[in-house]
């Protein structure tokens, strides 16, 4: 019988940080439970008490929230509830739908090296399936495996790749419980998964032979089977799979190198699923459109040019206050109040040609540099020689204004020009290295305005 509400979750293991890919994932699974008014959920798979971390579960929440993607409850924590998957666990057994099994590690490692030697799959042969528990060597204690079928087959009707079919004689008895009591990733998955009333498993499709194995646990327990979702894998813009090269990085990574959420949120949707032809688009739009019907059956090629090129248009599209706090918190002056006002006022032209916010912060820097202004080696030329003179005779121009604003400093620079017999190029070139330290920056009389009358005539003066 399927479930009448949309139940999503995202269950990472905390090994690392929150991948590229993971973030997908989630991504996915929350437009679709918002898509169908219905609930996104988090699980920490944390049952590898090795690998598993503190600092990795501040990391994956610390992603998922820069990205907005908290889910609806409290996440679940695998570990904490062990002793409900041991009690699942007892059930197969007292159902006879599991056995305990004895072999020891010695024997396991022969019947593989049999197996390999005969070139035959390497799997658990059953041997304890039917044995007589009395049978059991002394000071062993057993694993639980699952009786699963050994003729037939599964079939997973899955979401994306349709029907996959597999042989049963191909799953072998998995454990559900390991020899000291504690439980597998199989059984847990199907335990959680159950009890948090998931209605759909949108994931990697490197889980697609899990799907099988899970199937049969849920079959055995008499318990829904929830849909099954298996989404591709991302790989690298040259269709190799994913490395840090091409971008499987964390995304805290994004976040340092000037991404927005919303762009990466865009750019992330885009990558196997798809809207016809658009391509920009808001997360309400997203919620609207998203179905996993409409995401493809082959891997998606993650490309950071088209991910820098949507992120400038956020950033061309992004409120001034909010983009003048990523820049002063990345230049270090956020309690600054001149510092702060100086960037926010020319942000309109700073943010045209940003694409990151790395990008903006630089150009922002020289409002906030301490005189005499380090210039770069093109401006340097444009300060130098006759340009002098240029500077001097525009310095004394601005020093007469009795006002100080785009239109009033406009029009003095021109009338210096003019009356001077030169293009605007000629003294605007100069001005601009002078002002910035370098040859290109937002319009110079916006820069202007931004430094004030005391500051740009000192700049100024500095060149002279």
């Amino acid at each position: 019988m399927a479930r009448s509400e949309v139940v999503t979750r995202f269950a990472p293991s905390p090994t690392g940080f929150l991948h590229i890919g993971g973030a997908r994932t989630a991504l996915f699974n929350w437009l679709f439970a918002r898509h169908h008014g219905g609930r996104f959920l988090l699980r920490i798979e944390d049952t590898d008490r090795q690998r598993s971390t503190p600092e990795a579960i501040d990391a994956i929440f610390d992603g998922l929230n820069w990205l907005g993607l908290q889910g609806d409850e409290e996440p679940v924590f695998q570990f904490a509830r062990a002793a409900r998957h041991a009690e699942v666990a007892q059930m197969l057994l007292d159902s006879g739908n599991a056995y305990r099994c004895y072999t020891s590690p010695e024997e396991l490692t022969a019947m593989r090296e049999a197996q390999r030697a005969a070139s035959q799959p390497v799997r658990y042969d059953g041997r304890w399936r039917d044995r007589d528990p009395s049978e059991a060597p002394a000071g062993v204690d057993p694993v639980i495996r699952l009786r699963a079928p050994q003729t037939g087959s599964t079939e997973i009707a899955d979401a994306v790749q349709g029907e996959v079919t597999f042989q049963n004689d191909q799953l072998d008895d998995l454990i559900l419980l390991r020899a000291d009591g504690t439980p597998t990733y199989m059984l847990s998955v199907v335990v959680d998964d159950h009890d948090m009333n998931v209605s759909h498993v949108i994931r990697g499709d490197d889980h697609l032979v899990n799907a099988a194995r899970q199937s049969l646990i849920y079959q055995a327990l008499g318990w829904d089977v929830p849909v099954f979702a298996h989404i591709p894998l991302i790989h690298g813009a040259d269709g190799a799979k994913l490395s840090k090269r091409h971008g499987a990085l964390g995304v805290d990574a994004y976040r340092e190198m000037g991404y927005l959420p919303e762009a990466v949120l865009n750019y992330l949707v885009r990558l196997g699923w798809a809207h016809g032809d658009d391509e920009i688009f808001s997360m309400e739009q997203a919620i609207e459109w998203f179905g996993l019907e409409a995401i493809g059956r082959g891997a998606s090629r993650f490309d950071f040019a088209k991910l820098e090129s949507l992120n400038g248009h956020y950033l061309r599209e992004g409120d001034n206050a909010r983009l003048t706090g990523l820049v002063t918190e990345r230049l270090g002056i956020s309690g600054d109040a001149d510092a702060v006002a100086r960037i926010n006022g020319l942000m309109d032209g700073l943010k045209e040609r940003a694409k990151t916010v790395i990008e903006l912060a630089d150009s922002a820097a020289f409002l906030v540099a301490s005189r005499p202004l380090s210039m770069n080696a093109k401006a340097a030329k444009l300060v130098d020689g006759d340009a002098k003179g240029v500077l001097a005779g525009v310095h004394a121009a601005l020093a007469a204004l009795q006002s100080w604003d785009a239109e009033s400093t406009d029009a003095a620079v021109r009338a210096y020009a003019e009356s001077n017999e030169l293009k605007l190029g000629k003294v605007a070139q100069p001005l601009r290295a002078a002002l910035t330290g370098s040859n290109m920056s937002p319009g110079i009389f916006d820069v202007l305005v931004a430094l004030g009358r005391e500051e740009s005539l000192a700049r100024i003066g500095d060149c002279l």
